[in-house]
């Protein structure tokens, strides 16, 4: 009979694979409380690195529909459930690796589909999404500088367009204002006509 903790902890690693757009299965044998410490930093806020137990992960990997880690679950093991950007992850996965030989990457999985170790590296190597955005924020930049200048330039005329009507308008109603007081000076005048017959 399964304990409430190992339900628990089943629920948990489940709603972990749900909620990822990439996961990398590891074994981390041989590394220090300090070395896991240092990989989860470098991993950044978007991705959880947490050392699992092999039959609840095969459980809740069922569960939620992964087969990617099948025959993989062996041995001291961990899961990176990455939630941001899988790029970075990766790289970030591969260069501690790289560095700290105790620390395998065995398989992953990417917007539902297995990577084996060597996609898991094609996958480090892309450009990060990051990098992808600047390029792209350069390449528009000065399409943009110039839609900007465009805009500016109609501003500008609608605005010399507004004033001009404005002052159309002052000078109409002046010219209304003006025979409405000829007429008040020229009333009295006649006034006085009639009071002589």
């Amino acid at each position: 009979m399964a304990t409430p903790s190992k339900v628990a902890a089943v629920a948990e690693i489940t709603n972990d694979f749900k909620e990822s757009n990439a996961a990398v299965l590891t074994e981390y044998r041989g590394l220090t409380v300090a070395q896991l410490k240092q990989l989860r930093v470098s991993l950044g806020q978007d991705t959880k690195f947490s050392v699992v137990k092999n039959t609840l992960t095969a459980i809740a990997a069922k569960e939620a529909g992964v087969g990617a880690f099948e025959g993989q679950l062996a041995g001291p093991t961990a899961i990176a459930f990455i939630k941001g950007d899988a790029v970075a992850a990766a790289k970030s996965l591969t260069d501690f690796a790289k560095a700290n030989k105790q620390l395998v990457i065995k398989t992953g999985l990417f917007e539902g589909k297995a990577l084996d170790a060597s996609g898991v590296a094609a996958l480090a190597a892309l450009e990060s999404r990051e990098l992808q955005l600047a390029r792209v924020a350069g390449v528009l930049k000065a399409p943009m500088a110039a839609a900007a200048r465009t805009i500016e330039a109609l501003r500008a005329k609608l605005a010399e367009g507004t004033e001009a009507p404005a002052e159309e308008a002052a000078a109409e109603e002046a010219a209304v204002e003006a025979p409405a007081e000829e007429a008040a000076v020229e009333a009295p005048a006649a006034e006085a006509e009639t009071t002589e017959a």
